[in-house]
């Protein structure tokens, strides 16, 4: 018999039941839950993470919808599980779902949600701020201060890099690449190269008409270049940040010979998703190159770092963090419940998953919709107009 889990209970007599296989900032997304006649229980085991038999135990005999995390293994057992105890939504407090077999969902008849549209000023924000950390050697720095290493200033302590007039290069200029090549291209006065399947017109017309501003005020202009491959950003490139999706095609993407053409004092930086470099690789790169640094959100193997990068000087590491604001943690547990609310109450799916601002407004009720469903086509799901 399953071991019974720790909950705290919001609403004990709502008529829908729904769990939250953790604890999530603010409480608007279980006002959200509780106005519509939701139960809602939230575990507080003191596990990071769960395993599929704690959320067995969650879901039990009678389960409307669960709001998950990304690092929980969302596959035919959980979704059968679902299914059985009546269950028809599932939502990530993500926007990433690399933990969820669609496929399984789909043959279940579960909708799956995640949350974009809320992430990507913070992400880029903290891409920028490992940027800047990585190049300016703060936290060795930090550091070196704090064990009391420190006599006076010196010529050569923590040389780092300059980046006003270096080139920044992003790999995958999405919503979230976009908006950190216009942070250091607007706040270090950087030229641009980047790489993406698609062009990035938006970007490119920014970058343009900023170098217009830059010129008619007698500063040096800033330019763009859009890159024939990945390749060239990665010889070109002075300060680098990896912003694409993670598929077959993007594993291990930064490996061993990637490696090797970047400049020697070059910065790499990745708050995308771990498994798009090989961590090994990296820390041999590291170790031969010391000039050579890195900013790491994620890692490939969470929440493992390789042997070796824990101890490498020239690297900033930290612990999945880049969607770690107030505003945004809070406004992904109010999209995740609106997911579940949406598919319980039969509202239909949000037509655009990345104008999300109408249900983020405290002041004011959200539309009746999901607001992303990503198997909304596969299972069917109206939109709404």
């Amino acid at each position: 018999m399953a071991k019974p889990m720790s909950i705290e209970v919001w609403n004990p007599s709502g008529k829908y039941r729904v769990v939250s296989t953790k604890p999530m900032p603010g409480t608007r997304w279980i006002r959200l839950l509780t106005d519509q006649d939701c139960r809602v229980e939230i575990c507080t085991e003191k596990k990071t993470i769960l395993s599929v038999e704690d959320i067995l135990a969650l879901i039990g005999d009678r389960c409307d919808g669960v709001i998950g995390q990304l690092t929980e293994d969302w596959g035919e057992v959980l979704f059968s599980a679902l299914r059985r105890a009546g269950g028809t939504a599932f939502s990530n407090m993500a926007v990433g779902y690399n933990n969820v077999d669609v496929d399984a969902a789909n043959k279940y008849g579960v909708a799956v949600g995640n949350t974009p549209g809320v992430l990507t000023e913070t992400t880029a924000e903290l891409a920028a701020s490992l940027s800047l950390a990585a190049a300016r050697r703060i936290v060795e720095a930090d550091q070196f201060m704090r064990a009391g290493l420190y006599d006076g200033w010196l010529p050569h302590l923590f040389v780092g890099n300059l980046l006003k007039g270096q080139t920044v290069g992003v790999i995958g200029a999405g919503r979230i690449g976009s908006a950190y090549a216009r942070m250091m291209i607007e706040g270090f006065k950087m030229n641009l190269i980047y790489y993406d399947l698609y062009q990035a017109t938006r970007l490119e017309n920014f970058v343009t008409a900023y170098g217009h501003f830059l010129k008619a005020n007698g500063e040096q202009p800033v330019t763009w270049k859009r890159a024939a491959t990945m390749e060239d950003v990665l010889r070109e490139a002075d300060v680098i940040s990896l912003h694409p999706v993670l598929d077959k095609t993007t594993y291990h993407l930064i490996n061993k010979e990637t490696l090797s053409i970047m400049k020697k004092e070059a910065v790499l930086v990745n708050a995308s998703r771990g498994p798009v470099i090989d961590e090994s690789a990296l820390v041999e790169h590291l170790k031969a190159n010391p000039m050579f640094r890195v900013g790491l959100d994620v890692f490939e193997d969470e929440p493992f770092m390789k042997p070796g990068l824990a101890e490498m000087k020239n690297a900033v590491v930290v612990p999945h963090i880049a969607s770690a604001s107030k505003w945004t943690r809070e406004g992904m547990a109010s999209l995740a419940a609106l997911n579940v609310l949406g598919k319980i109450k039969g509202y239909p799916v949000w037509s655009d998953p990345n104008r999300i601002e109408a249900f983020l407004d405290e002041n004011s009720q959200p539309p009746p919709a999901s607001p992303s469903i990503v198997n909304a086509k596969q299972l069917g799901l109206s939109s709404s107009l």
